[in-house]
């Protein structure tokens, strides 16, 4: 008895073995690619998309591409060695500008619509100030003569972030990530440019020591909208307002004057309406909002402000006008998914145009006539380019047609449970190949961050991966995600590590109450960035997982907020300053660095080395205080990284490492 057992063990084992080959591999993300930017030309002829590809040594790197609609080919925008992005068409459909490179220049590019002749028209230089929610960096002229751009200038502070030593005076002194070589701010200024495309002369329309972005041309040709914050110290206080600098003499009319914050305006086609994104608020986080953004519109002169985005209580995206001025369109963030809606501006009665439960809308844009270009990511596959036209979808490529060819892709469940507190909260559950014998599965718990974000069904390299090794995958949208409504994404507030630490051991258990094969014996939990916060809290509150991998995340709430490059974060979350209102208690109390002693769990810490949102001290407190305790630990730092894992080589080393950590600690599959 005992040796037929042993037999069939092993037989079940060899079966998951099999299995997990047939799915998806860590190696495999070096042949995975993703459709990026999706620009539909004026006549819906053409449409320029990009490709990510994730094999080359560093980051992943993007190429563009002209699909012409009517033969199904693509043409290369730009040569082999050249770059391209943010690409736009003129008004007349007839040429493409975009930020590339041509032999050795690089700069604003402009060739003709098929992709032929570019000339750099204009250099132009970024900068490593954090400026988040940035709209466009180029603007056509209606009348296709003259591109707006927005470039970088040297700004008037006299720190010297090459200096020996640094003598360091601003507030907002550190970049979003380092790179090595710029470990603080560049102390650059973003303004707008305009550059004659006849005579190639370039004209700097904006100065001081503000910066200017977010940019939309005239359709009378006479201004052009930007976005900038412009108080008194915007280091310390983010609140963006729009602003038209006309481009004959460079004056500059202020439109919004708000507590709150505007985001990405755009006219409307006859120059008499604005549309934007804003809150209402009177103090938003540059780094995250628990606030939805709705879309709003006003006169061009500022007057009549009003939110028409008000009748969908969800996160609105970036606004762009019907070309009759008669609707505007936008995504939606809506329980895990984005979907593109059209909002009539006369009766603001919203419809949805695109999208369901178990696919998502990245990027997109609209021809006149209405055809819609998009990138949708499904349950089978990461984002992919469609059109949309005459009524009918379309998909235009396949990217991943080769690598995903003979895999088996996992299915992903929705499910919904009800929280310690009666309150209803929804997870996607990934569920492991290989389901049909009688072995249960470990269960990884893989927390989203944000923690103003969400997970939805859509293809998720991370979950598939462990679904081929045999392991499910829960995703939970814990109380404060987006796409569940205002109210839901507030309740998280002046309780992080609460009550959604509590949604996700609620989720926890619903989903092993319902799935037989869960192993509740062999749990694991990991998350990134406010993700790797609630791993980090979880495991001093609880010790049912056999191991954690926390990745990005805050161990102590009080150095993380001066430590991180921005400092007005946990102002919003809590509804103060940490100085004020006895919140530093709080704010420790609620640190897992606290309660470290409780700690049993394997912990093994994944961190950028030049991550400044959560700097890697957060990761370097935590571990060697779990030295202290006893727990086994491991801390694996990543070069040249900032927030979260770029380089693809880094990405596939933490999915091979973190499964090695795991399997260490879950001992072997049980019946």
């Amino acid at each position: 008895m005992k040796r037929t057992l042993a037999l069939f063990s092993w037989f079940a084992v060899l079966s998951v073995v099999a299995i997990a080959q047939s799915g998806l591999q860590p190696e495999d993300i070096y042949q995975l690619k993703s459709i990026g930017e999706a620009e539909i030309s004026p006549d819906g002829a053409h449409i320029v998309y990009t490709i990510t590809h994730n094999d080359r040594p560093g980051v992943p790197y993007s190429v563009a591409w002209i699909f012409d609609v009517a033969t199904g080919k693509s043409t290369r925008l730009g040569d082999e060695k050249g770059s391209a992005g943010g690409a736009l068409w003129s008004p007349d459909g007839k040429s493409i500008a975009y930020f590339g490179s041509v032999a050795d220049k690089a700069g604003v590019v402009v060739a003709k619509a098929d992709g032929t002749s570019p000339v750099v028209v204009a250099s132009n230089q970024g900068t490593n100030h954090p400026m988040p929610s940035t709209g466009e960096r180029m603007s056509w002229s209606p009348d296709g003569k003259k591109i707006a751009f927005v470039s970088a200038t040297p700004g008037p502070e006299t720190d010297d972030p090459a200096g020996d030593p640094v003598v360091v005076t601003r507030y907002l002194y550190k970049p979003t990530a380092s790179n090595g070589a710029s470990r603080f701010n560049d102390n650059r200024r973003s303004h707008v440019f305009v550059v004659d495309l006849e005579t190639k002369q370039v004209r700097q329309l904006t100065d001081g020591s503000f910066h200017e972005h977010s940019i939309d041309w005239s359709p009378k040709g006479d201004e052009i909208l930007f976005v900038s914050n412009r108080e008194a110290d915007p280091d310390r206080f983010f609140n963006y307002d729009v602003f038209a600098v006309r481009v004959s003499d460079s004056s500059i009319r202020r439109l919004t004057s708000t507590e709150s914050v505007e985001y990405r305006p755009v006219w409307s086609p006859d120059g008499r309406t604005i549309a934007y994104q804003g809150t209402k608020r009177g103090l938003t986080s540059s780094e995250t909002t628990m606030e939805d953004t709705h879309i709003w519109i006003m006169n061009a002169d500022g007057t009549n402000r009003r939110e028409i985005g008000l009748p969908i209580d969800n996160r609105q995206g970036t606004p762009q006008w019907s070309a009759d001025g008669a609707n505007l369109y936008f995504t939606v963030q809506e329980r895990g998914v984005s979907r593109l809606y059209r909002l009539p501006v006369a009766t603001a009665k919203p419809e949805v145009v695109l999208g369901d439960d178990s696919s998502s809308i990245g990027s997109w844009s609209m021809s006149r006539n209405g055809a819609i270009a998009y990138t949708l990511t499904t349950m089978r596959d990461q984002a992919e380019l469609y059109l949309r036209a005459n009524g009918s979808a379309k998909r235009l490529t396949d990217v991943n047609a080769t690598v995903l060819a003979n895999k088996k892709i996992a299915d992903v469940e929705r499910m919904t449970f009800l929280s310690f507190d009666g309150k209803e909260v929804e997870a996607m559950l990934t569920k492991p190949l290989g389901l049909e014998g009688t072995t249960k599965h470990a269960m990884i718990v893989l927390i989203h961050g944000g923690p103003h974000g969400q997970q939805g069904p859509t293809f998720n390299r991370q979950a598939q991966v462990y679904a081929a090794h045999g392991w499910a995958t829960l995703m939970i949208n814990y109380r404060g995600s987006t796409g569940y409504g205002q109210k839901f994404a507030d309740a998280i507030f002046r309780d992080q590590d609460g009550g959604e630490a509590k949604d996700v051991i609620a989720g926890m258990d619903a989903a092993i109450r319902r799935n037989p094969w869960i192993d509740p014996q062999r749990l694991g939990v990991e998350g990134v960035s406010y993700g790797g916060q609630l791993t980090n809290w979880l495991i001093t509150q609880t010790d049912r997982f056999k191991a954690a991998i926390p990745t990005a995340g805050i161990s102590n709430l009080i150095s993380f907020n001066y430590m991180a490059y921005y400092h007005d974060y946990l102002a919003v979350e809590f509804g103060a300053f940490p100085h004020q209102d006895d919140l530093m208690d709080v704010l420790w109390e609620r640190s897992a660095l606290k309660h470290v002693a409780k700690v049993k769990t394997p912990t093994l810490f994944i961190h950028g080395e030049n991550d400044n949102d959560v700097p890697i001290a957060e990761a370097e407190q935590f571990f060697i205080a779990l030295k202290d305790v006893g727990v086994e630990t491991v801390m694996a730092r990543y070069p040249r990284e900032g927030h979260g894992l770029r380089e693809t080589k880094h990405v596939i080393d933490s999915y091979e490492r973190s499964m090695a950590w795991y399997e260490r600690f879950f001992g072997r599959e049980r019946k």
